[in-house]
């Protein structure tokens, strides 16, 4: 009988452990922490940025979609978008609609950053989104 009841707390133990370490590691957003989201640039009611675990998605209400892989380091985010097709029409969305360049290489600071603005800059352009 206590052989039986050892095995048992043995398996409870390591299943509150994996536990444990299953919920400490699904925490919202991910690498995004408080970027996590979709921001809705200010002057506009049709462009759109997302930010979830390490990917940034410019996105628009036509249905446009355009992937990056992001970090956010200190007050400075480093986006490097990905046209999965090579179109032109990918990077000319992001630079032209939205205004970040290089396509490929987009280093932007944080400017504001909070539970409901973002606020970049990158020499004298500013970028206003608000949380959607």
């Amino acid at each position: 009988m206590e052989r039986y009841f050892k095995r048992d707390t043995r398996k409870l133990v390591l299943f509150f452990c994996f536990f444990v370490f299953l919920f400490s590691s699904c925490q919202e957003g991910g690498d995004a922490g408080d970027l996590w989201g979709q921001w809705r640039m200010t002057n506009s009611d049709s462009q759109f940025l997302n930010f979830s675990g390490k990917v940034a998605l410019f996105r628009d209400n036509k249905g446009t979609q355009v992937f990056g892989n992001f970090q956010h380091v200190g007050d400075s985010i480093f986006i490097q978008c990905v046209s999965i097709e090579q179109r032109l029409a990918d990077t000319l969305f992001v630079e032209d609609r939205f205004g970040f360049k290089p396509f490929t290489d987009i280093r932007v600071k944080v400017a504001t950053l909070d539970s409901e603005n973002l606020v970049l800059t990158k020499d004298s352009q500013t970028w206003s989104f608000t949380i959607y």
